[in-house]
This record gives C-alpha cells, structure tokens and sequence, in this order.
C-alpha cells in the first residue's frame, strides 16, 4: 500500500494538490495522511513566560487547525470517495519541514504531494518558501503541483540529465512506479554543450535504458548554452504532463533552483514537477 503525505495549510493552492493526489492514485490502494502544523508566533518568541491567555491561543489554534482537516477529510470522502484509498489527518503544534521529515521516517512515506506556493501567492515567484526548504531537506520523493493546474493523465513526462548521476533503484523507481497507474513516455532530455559524453556518462546513459526497458522511452539531445531555455522550449513542443529530476549536489538541478534567485531564473514552470532525492 502506498502511503502518501499531502501538507495542507488549507489554501486553495494545497486543496488543488491534494486532488491531484487522489486522482493520479485512483487505482491503487494508498493511505493518504493529510498534514497540517501550526506554530501561533507566541510560541516563537524566546523566553516568554506561559499565561492563560498564551494557553487560550494556543487551544485556537489548534481548534481551527483540527477543524480544517475534519472538513477536508469529508470533502474528500464525498467528491473523492474511493474503496481503495484511505484518509488520515495529522494535526501538530510544529514546523512543517520538521514534522513532514519525522513522518517520512516514522511512517515510511512514498511520497509528499504539496501545492507549489501557499496561502500567500506571490506572482512571479515559482516556488513558495515551504516548498523550497521541503526540496532541501526532505529526503522523500516530492510533487509539486502549480496552483491552479488541473488533473490531467500523465502521458508524456520529462526526464532531463546530465548523465552524472550514478543512477540507483531508489532515484528510478519512484517514476517507474507512476506506470501502474498511467502509460506513458519518458524523454529522456540532455542538453548538449558541444562537449562529448564522458565514458562515466555514457555508461550512465546505458544504465538508464535497462531501467525504462519495460516503458516506453526516448533520448533527447539537444544543443543549448542553458537548461532552463532547453527545458521550456521541450515541455512546450512535446506537451509535457510531468517534469522530474533528481535532486543531486552539483547537479544542474541544484544550480537552477538553489544557486539563483527563486524568482529571478526565469523557469516557468506550469506543470506538475516530481523531485526525487539522490539519496533516501
């Protein structure tokens, strides 16, 4: 059974991923533990002394925040309701990345489904904070789902690489496993500088084509001077329903998101994105 985490700050942008969650798994039996942390500001200022009006807040919080989920569990048990999923609510006085990394642990999470932005979107800005520190540190598949995107079938998914990567079960199986629910094509996508591949990277190449000779697949080569443009001007031609990567240190990956300035790299991204860690 698969178990997948959906954070939600009750926001239409969380409630859009968590419809998309339900849908992509339709057909197979998930638990689906929807998360929701709250941390009222009292509690974040350094050696305040508790009263009862600290107390009373407290209780509010946690009250709106029991609440909230007690209705997203029933909007989903009645638009959503599936004999093969099960839906669980998690409420908790912590912050998001540290709760969402403990229940990974404790809860052998498959996957965290999360809204790209939250309450707070900002125009211009591809990705919110949370999302950003959940990419950093959490070591569990991420779908990030842009606000406002409707479920579509996922038939053609985008794979770029610079064949660095020493590819292993855990950073490939996580696509593999979206094939029991969809048929799709993975484009395998490198952006060529003028450089021949290296013989690390040819044999990385080799490598990948045992792990997608079970689904349909192509290899891309194009030549471009910059991923974002390569990437955009792909998704756009090919019609793109999934971007994946693997979140690896000195990777391409981590130059694009982390290196520059969120909402300066000019990368836009309007469709689900699946980030994989390169290690678990």
């Amino acid at each position: 059974m698969k178990k997948i985490l959906l954070p939600t700050d009750f926001s239409d942008n969380s409630k859009n991923a968590i419809s998309y969650a339900l849908k992509l798994f339709k057909e197979e039996e998930c638990i689906f533990y929807i998360l929701n942390t709250y941390t009222p500001i009292v509690y974040q200022m350094e050696y305040m002394q508790a009263s009862t009006g600290q107390f009373e807040l407290y209780d509010v919080v946690k009250k709106s925040s029991l609440h909230g989920l007690s209705t997203i569990k029933k909007e989903i048990e009645k638009t959503y309701f599936n004999a093969k999923h099960t839906i669980q609510t998690i409420s908790t006085f912590n912050t998001l990345i540290s709760e969402i990394k403990d229940l990974v642990r404790s809860k052998n999470i498959d996957m965290v489904v999360m809204g790209t932005q939250g309450a707070s979107d900002v125009k211009g800005v591809l990705f919110g904070s949370n999302t950003v520190h959940v990419f950093k540190n959490v070591k569990s598949p991420i779908l990030a789902v842009p606000s406002g995107f409707e479920f579509e079938p996922v038939q053609e998914v985008l794979f770029p690489t610079d064949y660095e990567v020493d590819f292993q079960d855990n950073q490939i199986e996580p696509l593999l496993e979206l094939a029991s629910n969809s048929h799709y094509r993975v484009n395998v996508l490198h952006v060529n500088y003028g450089e021949m591949l290296s013989e690390k990277q040819k044999q990385n190449k080799e490598n990948l084509k045992v792990y997608f000779k079970h689904i349909a697949h192509i290899f891309h080569d194009v030549k471009n001077n910059n991923v974002e443009d390569a990437i955009n001007e792909f998704q756009l031609k090919a019609k793109i329903n999934l971007l994946v990567m693997i979140n690896n240190k000195h990777s391409f990956f981590e130059n694009l998101f982390f290196k520059s300035t969120i909402n300066q790299i000019g990368f836009h991204l309007n469709i689900p994105f699946l980030v994989i860690p390169s290690k678990q």
